[in-house]
C-alpha cells in the first residue's frame, strides 16, 4: 500500500474519507440494532451526521473518472442520492412510519456507502491507487468478485423469502 496520493490530497478528501469510514462502522449498529433504544438514536443520528458530511465533502471532490459537468461526475450522483434517502428516513420516523425508515436507512447504507465505496476501487480513483499502487486493473477485479459475492448473496436471500412465503423448506 501507497498512501502517497490520500496524504497528499485535497482537505476536502480527507473530511470525506474520515466520514466515509465512520459511517461504515457506525451504520450497522444503527441499522441493525435489534433494540430500538437510546443507543440506536444516538447512533443513528450522528451516522445522519456523519453521512451529510459525507454527501457535502463528497462534493468538493473533482471527479477524476468520467468528469462531464466542470468537477462533477456520475459519481456525485451519489451526493444528490443521500440528501433524498436521508430526507425520506428522516422524515418517514418523524411520522411514525418505522418500516419506510428502516428500508430508506437500510437502502442508504447499502447504496449511498456499499456502491460508491466499491467504485473508490477503479482505476485512476484515489484509493484504487493507496490499495493497488502500480496494478490499478486488480481494483477491476475486485470490483468483480464484490458484485458476485453480492449477487450471489442476495439472490440466496430472494430464494429464501420467497421459499418462506410459499410456506416451502427454503434448503430442499
Amino acid at each position: 500500500m501507497m498512501f502517497d496520493p490520500i496524504l497528499s490530497a485535497s482537505l476536502a478528501v480527507h473530511i470525506h474519507l474520515v466520514a466515509a469510514v465512520l459511517a461504515l462502522v457506525l451504520g450497522p449498529v444503527a441499522i441493525y440494532r435489534k433494540r430500538r433504544d437510546w443507543v440506536h438514536k444516538g447512533v443513528g443520528r450522528t451516522w445522519v451526521g456523519v453521512m451529510v458530511v459525507v454527501a457535502v465533502s463528497g462534493l468538493f471532490i473533482p471527479a477524476q473518472v468520467l468528469p462531464l459537468i466542470g468537477m462533477f461526475g456520475p459519481i456525485h450522483i451519489f451526493s444528490v442520492w443521500v440528501f433524498l434517502t436521508l430526507t425520506t428516513g428522516v422524515r418517514a420516523i418523524l411520522r411514525g412510519d418505522v418500516a419506510r425508515h428502516r428500508a430508506a436507512m437500510q437502502a442508504l447504507y447499502w447504496q449511498g456507502l456499499g456502491i460508491a465505496g466499491v467504485l473508490t476501487l477503479l482505476p485512476g480513483r484515489q484509493l484504487n491507487a493507496v490499495l493497488f499502487g502500480g496494478s490499478e486493473e486488480i481494483g477491476v477485479w475486485v470490483i468483480v468478485g464484490v458484485v458476485g459475492v453480492a449477487a450471489l448473496i442476495f439472490g440466496l436471500r430472494r430464494g429464501r423469502n420467497l421459499a418462506a412465503r410459499r410456506g416451502r423448506n427454503p434448503i430442499s
